[in-house]
């Protein structure tokens, strides 16, 4: 499995760093059966982040007809109205900013490839909600964003990692552990994915949503 992350001006360093690091582990656990790579909508460029001017460098444009993974994160930046001192930008500017770019319709083409699943942390999703890619899919996100979400036509689950076949989404920012440590289990196998997570010392938290089964009665 290949996995491209995507990064656009403003991302949330942490929805990428964490689910590179978990899948390199899962490539060197699974002798080479995992790759990844740092994509950008415009192909190699150094891209600055939302959280203090960090950068980080892609190297390669986003492939949407590449077999395996595409990974979208959310911004980093203000999530109160407050506008503070620093000059941070709100979150949902960062994110509407990238409809401006040709990033939603290379997501549309990944997602219409039945060979290519896409996966979001945190805001990520709202990126393809926004774009009009998610009318009708099961997704998650951060909490302060399952209203927009739902507003969107997407039906907003709240819960860590959403699986609704070939789009999973994760919650808040740290989900991105759980939602690459879930795929792993799913494209390659527990056992991997296992070892992985005692690698990092991580346990994952909660079920993962799947529109299976019965639906609960009201508790």
């Amino acid at each position: 499995m290949h996995a491209q992350i995507v990064l656009f001006d403003g991302f949330d360093p942490l929805d990428v760093i964490a689910p590179f690091e978990v899948l390199h582990a899962g490539g060197a656990a699974s002798a080479g059966a995992v790759s990844v790579e740092l994509v950008s909508a415009e192909g190699p460029r150094e891209v600055i982040s939302g959280t203090g001017g960090l950068a980080l460098r892609a190297t390669a444009a986003l492939d949407p007809g590449r077999p395996g993974l595409v990974l979208v994160p959310g911004a980093a930046g203000r999530v109160s109205e407050d506008p503070g001192a620093d000059g941070d930008e709100h979150v949902s500017v960062l994110l509407g900013r990238t409809l401006s770019t040709a990033l939603p319709g290379l997501l549309k083409a990944a997602m219409a490839d039945p060979r290519v699943t896409v996966a979001t942390v945190c805001g990520g999703s709202l990126v393809l909600a926004m774009a009009g890619l998610l009318e009708g899919r099961c997704a998650t996100t951060n909490h302060l964003g399952l209203d927009v979400l739902g507003a969107t036509g997407a039906h907003a689950v709240r819960a860590r990692v959403v699986d609704d076949g070939d789009l999973v989404t994760g919650a808040g920012i740290t989900s991105g552990l759980d939602l690459s440590l879930y795929l792993l289990e799913r494209e390659i196998g527990p056992q991997i994915a296992h070892a992985v997570e005692g690698l990092f010392a991580h346990e994952r938290r909660g079920t993962v949503w799947r529109s299976h089964g019965p639906a609960p009665a009201a508790l």
